[in-house]
């Protein structure tokens, strides 16, 4: 559960300190970390001493250490020397490294419980009960993160997150699987969100409101950005972070984290572009991500008849694309794309031929802009499939 390198780091710590060397080894007199190697030769003496209803004892001029882990015997500790400083070290070094394995434990303890968390393998009332217990606050304001990297299945992203958390015990890192890291962020530490809403009407009152979760979204978003930049400096590639809608209640952190999730693919989709993408900015991508890919073709094939929208060339794409991005003005749409407008008007009518659909008209634009949506999840999906 707990490491041996952070053992070994322990007492080197407590060595520079008293002077003195350590050596922890297990109940079979076998060495975990030392800070000299002529201790790990007492096994057989670290064995005896396992085996005897002593707390400590003094043996051949070291000072051994029972550490033990809810009762029962998990190390023993052994400092070089027969003095009472050897003995009152010894003690400081046996009481911190039993504290470690609480701390650890509490540590491992919280991780499944988020694992589990997340992916719905609790009951409502295990969910409270075990919260209790880790003294995990049921009743706060968090926020599910996803992040992605090129480096995630090479490199240890969780290690590296958790130290960007630093010793908070209100955030939780974890992982349920090797392709992303989830962050589950508190957000009700210092945040602008609380605030009392004061003595106003009741419109006033959901205005603001309505402010403060603008300015809770606001606030993830740049917790967002932080984790982006702080995982470019540590030389992470092809970052991409999501994120769902904040939630009052552990029990809802499940959904933040399917929001979450949902808005990593969709941003891979149609928002390929993006490197941080939020759920609530999915749009009607979100709604078409949902459909089954029969249904999608049986829409395309309606629409387009036997062509493929891919099939356009570059020039009625860029026209297409660039007509969307200005709203369907015809005279914006010309100059950016330095053509007359008359020149347009031809491709439009081209267009409309070819398919039926005059992007002039909104519902006719509302129709091929949800048709190329979904030409681009076909294909996207369709590439898993090789």
């Amino acid at each position: 559960m707990i490491s041996n390198q952070i053992l070994l780091n322990t007492i080197e710590g407590l060595k520079a300190i008293a002077r003195i060397d350590f050596c922890v080894m297990d109940t079979d007199g076998k060495e975990v970390a030392s800070t000299l190697a002529d201790l790990a030769q007492c096994g057989l003496e670290v064995a005896g001493f396992a085996l005897s209803p002593a707390d400590s004892q003094e043996i051949r001029g070291c000072q051994y250490f029972k550490i033990f882990d809810e009762q029962q015997l998990e190390y023993v500790l052994v400092a070089a020397g027969a003095d009472e400083d050897a003995y009152v070290m010894g003690k400081i070094a046996a009481f911190q490294i039993q504290n470690l394995l609480v701390a650890y434990k509490e540590r491992f303890d919280k991780d499944n419980f988020i694992k589990s968390l997340l992916l719905d393998n609790l009951l409502l009332i295990d969910i409270y009960s075990r919260a209790k217990k880790l003294h995990i606050q049921p009743e706060a304001k968090r926020v599910a993160i996803v992040i992605e990297t090129a480096n995630s299945k090479d490199s240890n992203v969780l290690e590296i997150m958790r130290g960007f958390f630093g010793n908070s015990s209100r955030d939780f890192v974890t992982a349920v699987d090797e392709n992303y890291v989830i962050v589950v962020k508190d957000l009700s530490e210092g945040d602008a969100l609380r605030g009392s809403l004061g003595d106003v009407s009741y419109d006033n009152m959901q205005e603001q409101a309505y402010d403060l979760s603008r300015e809770t979204l606001r606030g993830i978003e740049r917790v967002a950005r932080g984790i982006e930049s702080y995982l470019l400096k540590e030389g992470m590639k092809e970052i991409r972070i999501s994120y769902g809608m904040p939630v009052g209640e552990i029990k809802e952190v499940s959904r933040s984290y399917k929001e979450a999730k949902m808005a990593m693919d969709v941003g891979k989709i149609f928002f390929d572009e993006r490197s941080v993408i939020a759920y609530s900015e999915l749009g009607i991508g979100r709604l078409i991500y949902q459909l089954p890919i029969p249904l999608c073709k049986m829409f395309i094939k309606e629409i387009f008849g036997g062509r493929n929208p891919n099939e356009f060339d570059e020039e009625t794409l860029t026209t297409i694309n660039k007509f969307f991005e200005n709203s369907l003005n015809v005279s914006e749409t010309s100059r950016q794309l330095f053509i007359h407008r008359n020149t347009l008007v031809y491709r439009l009518d081209k267009l409309q031929k070819s398919t039926g659909l005059d992007l002039r008209i909104f519902e006719d634009a509302i129709t091929f802009r949800i048709a190329l949506m979904v030409v681009k999840y076909m294909d996207y999906m369709e590439s898993f499939e090789y």
